[in-house]
């Protein structure tokens, strides 16, 4: 598995696109319902969402393995922390052991933009934060975000010291 970070080629921003919406849908549809994931997927994951992104200081990084698209990660730097906003992974490629080498790609990135902590979003029905806790990952605080049009993301926030 190796970690390939996007750059703002439009080819790029456009695969990166597909593969986020492809996977989004997926596993977002059955936890925050059809409706509620479209609109999410609008605000984040267009190309024109991905391209504003990048210029907000954003890195995409594609998951790939042997030429395949296995998923995708993002993160930025924010006031006290490496925060990873998006880890996701086809399903055929999870449960793989993908995520201990991503979190200690994620780790070195931290340390490198001087962090000593990763934090994260994770939705309060998503059993994925139970991989997150088998990380080392605790929950720092609840939040529950007006996303607009209705919609609020009910998340805790993870946070991981290294």
């Amino acid at each position: 598995m190796n970690l390939e970070r996007m750059t703002s080629d439009k080819k790029e921003i456009a695969k990166m696109s597909e593969i986020a919406t492809a996977i989004i849908r997926d596993y977002y549809n059955p936890i925050i319902g059809k409706e509620q994931n479209e609109y999410m997927i609008k605000m984040f994951q267009t190309e024109e969402a991905i391209l504003e992104q990048l210029e907000h200081g954003y890195n995409y990084y594609f998951v790939r393995e042997d030429g395949r698209d296995l998923g995708f990660i993002a993160f930025y730097p924010r006031e006290n922390a490496l925060y990873l906003s998006k880890l996701y992974l086809f399903k055929e490629e999870r449960g793989k052991g993908f995520a201990k080498p991503i979190l200690e790609f994620l780790k070195e990135k931290a340390k490198e933009s001087g962090y000593n902590r990763i934090e994260l979003n994770v939705n309060k029905n998503n059993d994925t934060r139970f991989i997150y806790e088998k990380l080392g990952f605790k929950i720092a605080w609840n939040e529950k975000n007006d996303i607009g049009n209705g919609f609020f993301m009910d998340d805790y926030v993870y946070a991981l010291d290294i």
